[in-house]
């Protein structure tokens, strides 16, 4: 059995709509040909998540999102963590959305989970490609 969870932590952000992303998450797994564990978007605040980038992975700067992957084999497993203070800077400086921003890096820490990784030009690229294809999924 999986599960999704949506939960907040020094912020008051809740998702609306969560069955239909639900649906997304796991249409989005499915469609890599990976099944769906336990997967856990914590919203936070910029804080918190600036305090998890230093403790975890030793960076001293603001990100918008944050996987720690649980998975096994073909089993997608994980905690993702958003800051909803990034999500709404990003939004407006890229001209989109706050929901649609939050789709984006929603995707973004689902594709960590499924291997892709951003650490350089041509996985960033991939990893844009993944984003933009996961972003047609959700209706």
């Amino acid at each position: 059995m999986s599960n999704v969870y949506f939960c907040s932590e020094e912020t008051t952000f809740v998702l609306s709509n969560q069955p239909k992303y639900v649906d997304w998450i796991f249409n989005l797994i499915t469609d890599h040909d990976f099944e769906c564990g336990d997967i856990s978007f914590i919203y936070c605040s910029d804080t918190h998540l600036l305090e998890l980038n230093k403790k975890h992975l030793g960076h001293d700067y603001y990100t918008d999102v944050i996987t720690f992957n649980y998975g096994e084999e073909h089993k997608v497993s994980g905690d993702i963590f958003i800051s909803v203070d990034r999500v709404g800077d990003n939004a407006k400086e890229f001209h989109c959305s706050f929901a649609e921003e939050l789709r984006r890096v929603m995707a973004h820490g689902i594709l960590h989970l499924l291997g892709f990784d951003d650490k350089d030009a041509e996985s960033q690229g991939a990893m844009r490609r993944g984003e933009d294809e996961a972003l047609k999924l959700f209706k």
